[in-house]
């Protein structure tokens, strides 16, 4: 990536970082009902993930108090499975431990299922379809949101699949955002980072990827207009992690964002911003 053009094509998500005040049934609920891998605790920071890889980042805070409605925050984190297959043991996983799904949809790219962990916080666990199969009008991608063949998905269940976790090759795959407003949010995340707006077809959202990605990021104002960051110290999204590839995307990315009139610092390895909306935002380099 050339400064002042897209974000680099290789851009990924990262972990997700969540305050929760009962960290052992969150953290119970990640593995049993969602089959992440447990990855050990640094720092007061338990993490669960696959392959090795950290997915989901847990930080107990028993005084905790709920994020308000009508707040910016987390709308889901998404984790992406490598096929249908893994789909379907997906589904039968959250229902053998006892959890209901809030929605399932067709996206056109992608089928997904919906859920909140014990705390409230949305997740979204779904596959893509290959490709060459998204459709695209007039140049422009098209998604929607359609209701999923569930019975389709089961169908490709296979007897082995019984009782495993998640596979190799599951990520955070993108993380949809409540915002206050989004004319701010396309400043930030594409003029300040370079993410590249996909789809504007949904009232009130706003999708932005890298690569060419269906999406990355998605940014929604459904908590309102205008809606405020939750109070300092409330459970739910702590930070998101973007990752670059090297450390030089990472600096082109730091300079972007001061350039734009954002307010990057360094921690450890990583940068840290804020969104206009109060969304704390990681940036670290692969």
């Amino acid at each position: 990536m050339s400064e002042g053009g897209s974000i680099d094509p290789g851009t990924r998500m990262g972990p997700v970082r969540l305050t929760v005040s009962d960290l052992d049934r969150v953290r119970s609920f990640y593995r049993d009902a969602i089959g992440l891998a447990e990855l050990g605790a640094e720092d007061g920071v338990a993490r669960l993930g696959s392959d090795g890889e950290a997915l989901v980042e847990l930080v107990g805070e028993p005084d905790a108090s709920p994020r308000p409605r009508g707040t910016t925050g987390l709308f889901h984190l998404a984790i992406l499975v490598p096929s249908r297959a893994d789909l379907a043991r997906a589904l039968q996983r959250v229902a053998e431990a006892g959890w209901r799904l809030s929605g399932a949809s067709d996206h056109l790219v992608s089928e997904a299922l919906y859920l909140s962990d014990p705390e409230g916080n949305g997740i979204e666990l779904y596959r893509d379809r290959p490709r060459e199969e998204w459709p695209v009008r007039d140049g422009i991608l098209q998604m929607d949101t359609l209701p999923l063949d569930l019975d389709g998905v089961l169908s490709e269940l296979r007897r082995q699949d019984a009782a495993a976790p998640m596979p190799p090759g599951t990520r955070i795959g993108h993380v949809h955002l409540n915002v206050g407003d989004l004319a701010a949010a396309e400043s930030f995340y594409s003029g300040g980072l370079g993410f590249d707006v996909t789809v504007r077809g949904y009232p009130g959202a706003l999708f932005v990827s890298a690569g060419g990605y269906h999406h990355h990021l998605g940014l929604n104002t459904w908590a309102g207009e205008g809606a405020p960051p939750p109070p300092e110290g409330s459970r739910g999204l702590r930070r998101f992690e973007i990752v670059l590839r090297g450390a030089e995307q990472l600096a082109i990315e730091e300079g972007r964002l001061r350039e734009a009139g954002f307010e990057p610092r360094r921690e450890d390895d990583r940068v840290l911003v804020s969104d206009p909306s109060g969304n704390p935002v990681a940036l670290s380099a692969a």
